[in-house]
């Protein structure tokens, strides 16, 4: 049975080193994807402090379902969810990119309610972010046992294992997962399943194919929120790699495919220019027209969801979707 005294805990696996390691990551994905033939930028650097509080508005956009789905299918499945999560006894809930962990909050409640043996492990590479959650769940859940832990999902993985052993839960929800390609997508999931045993379980937030209007407008709003925050990633480079993008000479362009299901977001110079980027030591030129290919989100069927999850050692225990079929949490078991 939970404790009703709460012990919010928190660790830190960064450090000097990995934050400067982190800015010269960033320089090095800049000038490896700015000189290549179709030049990209990886959708990682979206989320500085600008860059997440634009999404915080995207979320709350009319043609948005994205989040609203997800939300709706914890609200509506939030007590089959929670038994299943606790059907084994006590485990680790483990949330990969937990953020404000809005949505988790739901099933961390109903676990409480239904009396589950567990302790909660949100995982962000923000420090201030899993600060501000540790205040939050001091005072909202009262009864929960956490512990924080600021680093990357598999510093994080390892030091578990190490700390904090026993059955795994884990969370990657939001369409993280659409975010990688398809051999991206692979190799997260092994190395992912290569920190869990038989029984534990994996529970992947996944936006479902549909109508290519509904995903395009998510994409590209009418209020044009959305254009903002791809632009963002052009600032972002002004401001920490010494860049002199002149960002209203670029815009925002959104294309769906829907054979492949793939939603793909694009930075498009209007002129003849170049940007000179004093971190990366190099001016890069670009023609007129020409992209920057910034994000690529997949969207899955069922079939897929299922296919995914056998390659990398999985099965599906449970599948939970909204009203609409817009958006599916697909409960994986390790087998």
């Amino acid at each position: 049975m939970t404790p009703t005294t709460s012990t919010i805990q928190l660790t830190d696996l960064s450090t000097p080193e990995s934050k400067n390691s982190i800015t010269a990551r960033f320089a090095n994905d800049v000038k490896k994807g700015l000189t290549q033939q179709q030049k990209q930028l990886s959708s990682r650097y979206f989320y500085d402090g600008e860059g997440s509080r634009l999404f915080q508005k995207i979320m709350q956009l009319p043609e948005y379902y994205l989040t609203r789905s997800e939300h709706e299918v914890f609200t509506t499945h939030q007590q089959t969810i929670a038994e299943q999560l606790a059907a084994k006894g006590n485990f680790h809930l483990i949330d990969l990119g937990a953020g404000d962990a809005t949505k988790t909050k739901i099933i961390l409640k109903q676990l409480l309610q239904q009396q589950a043996d567990f302790d909660y492990v949100p995982v962000d590479i923000s420090g201030d972010a899993m600060t501000e959650l540790c205040e939050h769940l001091q005072a909202e859940l009262p009864a929960l046992q956490a512990h924080a832990v600021v680093g990357d999902y598999f510093d994080a993985l390892e030091w578990l294992d190490t700390n904090k052993p026993g059955r795994k839960v884990l969370l990657f929800l939001g369409s993280n997962i659409g975010n990688f390609n398809p051999d991206e997508r692979s190799a997260f999931l092994q190395k992912v399943r290569s920190h869990m045993q038989p029984g534990d379980m994996l529970l992947i937030g996944m936006d479902q194919c549909k109508a290519p209007e509904t995903i395009l407008k998510a994409y590209d709003d009418a209020a044009g929120v959305t254009a903002d925050f791809n632009l963002n990633l052009l600032h972002r480079i002004n401001r920490e790699l010494g860049g002199n993008f002149e960002t209203d000479q670029f815009r925002h362009f959104a294309l769906y495919d829907p054979q492949i299901g793939v939603m793909k977001s694009f930075l498009i110079s209007q002129q003849d220019q170049n940007v000179t980027i004093k971190a990366t030591e190099q001016t890069f030129h670009f023609h007129a027209w020409e992209a920057i290919h910034t994000e690529s989100s997949y969207k899955f069927t069922l079939q897929q969801a299922e296919t995914i999850g056998n390659e990398a050692g999985f099965n599906i225990q449970h599948i939970f979707q909204d009203k609409n079929c817009y958006f599916a949490d697909v409960l994986y078991v390790v087998t």
